[in-house]
């Protein structure tokens, strides 16, 4: 299975925090990680590699989110069609946190809530 092309698999593992520098340094010495920084066109994000394989990511803290907002991972699950999916959690009860939009040379995601409150991101990658 590769969780990149199948729909409903988790495939990707994402920490959002004030300082990403020391977080990375903090889980490679932890983990055994690999870091590697690029730009994704919003500012430095930090790939989590195991070997050449990457697994996650760690970024900065968006511009305009609360001041108080805690360090937090988030999972992604893959999904084959973004917009049938946002409309199905709105049908089912759920709601969008954020709406679908582009990551550079990715693909395209949103942000999810199920109708107890819990977030989730689901994204549909670009081949």
């Amino acid at each position: 299975m590769n969780p990149y092309e199948t729909h409903g698999a988790f495939s990707w593992s994402e920490l959002m925090t004030s300082d990403p520098k020391a977080a990375g340094d903090f889980y490679a010495k932890l983990f055994g990680w690999k870091i590697e920084t690029s730009d994704m066109g919003t500012g430095p994000y930090h790939l989590i590699k195991i070997g050449e394989t990457s697994i996650g990511g760690i970024m900065g803290t968006p511009p305009g989110a609360p001041a108080d907002m805690p360090p937090m991972w988030g999972c992604y699950v893959t999904v084959t069609d973004l917009d049938e999916t946002v409309a199905a959690v709105k049908r089912l009860g759920g709601g969008v946190l954020m709406e679908p939009m582009e990551v550079k040379t990715v693909g395209r995601m949103a942000v999810i809530r199920d109708p107890q409150g819990a977030a989730l991101s689901v994204i549909q990658y670009t081949g």
